[in-house]
């Protein structure tokens, strides 16, 4: 498969590891950058190496054009991300980041890269479906919703030159994952759905449909909290993952 972008342009290591035995895909969510996950990073640099994505369109790829359509951008990641599989590699994806790692794994698996667990956190599987349109909502509404879902930092939502800077990526990310789907495709990797139980985003029974996404092992969790649970829950989203990469090596 060739690579057609540089892996340094799409991919954030924030501590290297080329000698671990797992890597870990990071999938962010609508809005979201490489920065968020830095303290999974951090977590885990002893038990595998973390390259998070970092899509067009924010933070130091703010200047190039937002993709607003999630079958593209998983035609970009896919060969980007193909390298990495000489050893096992477990993605984790929030929110939006759940279809996209799904996106990918899917593409990936038919040139023979199955990753070896998908993590689809806070989304309900590809092939629900509902009605949303936060992405013609106007620029107060955007910022509605992202306090809303509470995943935005407060620093950012408080400063309005570096909030109006950033609202086109985030509309662009919701264009995308609000056009997507249904989609029925099945992966023949793992799947573990995370959830809040208290989700505006996804009901429990839409995360649990998940289950027909893959012909391999399925398991749910459910937490306590809305969409961003995984921020109070993190010690306990570490430990999974933790077990996961173990499990991957193991078997690989």
């Amino acid at each position: 498969m060739t690579v057609t972008d540089g892996s340094d342009l799409w991919l954030r290591r924030f501590h290297p590891a080329p000698d671990a035995a797992a890597r870990l895909v990071c999938f962010p969510h609508a809005g979201g950058s490489a920065s968020f996950y830095f303290p999974v990073s951090a977590a885990l640099q002893n038990d595998c190496e973390v390259s998070a994505l970092q899509y067009p369109g924010r933070q130091d790829r703010r200047t190039e054009p937002n993709v607003d359509d999630i079958g593209v951008l998983a035609d970009r990641i896919a060969p980007v991300v193909a390298p990495l599989f000489d050893r096992p590699v477990v993605f984790f994806g929030h929110s939006m980041g759940a279809i996209v790692a799904y996106e990918v794994a899917r593409r990936l698996g038919e040139q023979g890269h199955a990753p070896a667990m998908l993590f689809a956190s806070g989304r309900r599987a590809p092939s629900t479906r509902r009605e949303e349109k936060v992405h013609l909502r106007d620029d107060d509404g955007l910022v509605a919703e992202m306090k809303a879902l509470s995943g935005t930092d407060a620093a950012v939502l408080g400063d309005e030159e570096l909030l109006r800077m950033v609202l086109p990526s985030i509309r662009s990310d919701y264009r995308a994952i609000e056009t997507y789907g249904p989609e029925t495709a099945v992966l023949d990797c793992p799947i573990t759905a995370l959830i809040g139980d208290a989700d505006p985003k996804s009901t429990v029974d839409e995360a649990d449909a998940w289950r027909a996404h893959t012909t391999a092992a399925f398991d749910i969790k459910t937490f306590r909290g809305g969409h961003f649970y995984l921020t109070p829950r993190a010690s306990e989203v570490l430990a999974l993952m933790r077990t996961a990469l173990r499990g991957a090596v193991t078997v690989g």
